[in-house]
């Protein structure tokens, strides 16, 4: 089985649609969200329409959990807080049961989805550092094989066995036997590790391969929504560098 994991799409509806073009030309059999279907950028109600059609589940991220009034966001930055407000002010009732109503994980077998560490999933506690990773290491016996993270927007690997905590840097690579793997997605919506490209995961079960897959989209149009909206202009500017 071939699964497309997506994330952090932020509301980015050029990003998205590429995304979801590359998936369906790598012959993807699921798609799966970890989350943050909104906030930053102008094109709520498309992007989760369009998830809503086309994904075997979608996660609540925390981002999705403010504007559906599941979480406290006042500690956020005042661009972050207004987006989130800005979103929450134009999303259909629809759209808003929907993000009110979706889950922390989700599992098929030994694949695990999250989308920040799947330890406390309802905290949104950040793993992008072999630091975090090692925090998890009291904890490795009670996750699947794999678990696939968001919310860093960053494109990190760890792999916990034999008493450590590693590393692994590579665009494809193998799962294997007797690891656990904790693996972050990167972002459709606003890629942070400097390529502007929109970046998503496909895992193969059978060939217990996991692939980074990098996809150029109109970043220009979708820098063009957030400045035409009510929106705080660097979230614009900052697709075009990729941080």
């Amino acid at each position: 089985m071939r699964i497309a994991v997506i994330s952090d799409i932020h509301s980015n509806i050029e990003a998205l649609t590429e995304v979801l073009r590359a998936a369906d030309r790598h012959k993807v059999d699921r798609i799966v969200s970890l989350g943050d279907i909104v906030g930053y950028g102008a094109s709520p109600n498309e992007c989760c329409e369009l998830v809503r059609s086309v994904t075997e589940v979608t996660l609540l991220g925390n981002h999705d959990a403010a504007v559906a009034g599941r979480m406290d966001y006042s500690y956020y930055y005042d661009a972050a807080r207004h987006a989130l407000d800005w979103s929450a002010s134009v999303l259909s009732d629809e759209n808003i049961s929907w993000l009110r109503s979706l889950p922390y994980t989700y599992r098929m077998g030994e694949v695990g989805f999250c989308h920040g560490s799947p330890v406390e999933p309802k905290a949104y506690e950040y793993i992008f550092a072999l630091e975090q990773a090692r925090e998890l290491t009291p904890f490795v016996a009670e996750l699947p094989e794999v678990t696939f993270i968001g919310h860093s927007h960053l494109c990190k690997a760890f792999a916990i066995g034999n008493g450590e905590v590693n590393d692994v840097v590579a665009q494809k690579f193998g799962i294997r036997r007797g690891y656990k793997y904790i693996i972050s997605v990167g972002s459709v919506g606003q890629p942070r590790d400097y390529d502007n490209r929109a970046c998503f995961v496909i895992c193969d079960t059978d060939a217990r391969t996991v692939e980074y897959t990098r996809v150029e989209y109109d970043i220009e149009t979708s820098a063009q929504k957030i400045f035409d909206a009510d929106l705080a202009l660097n979230f614009g500017k900052r697709l075009f560098l990729g941080v």
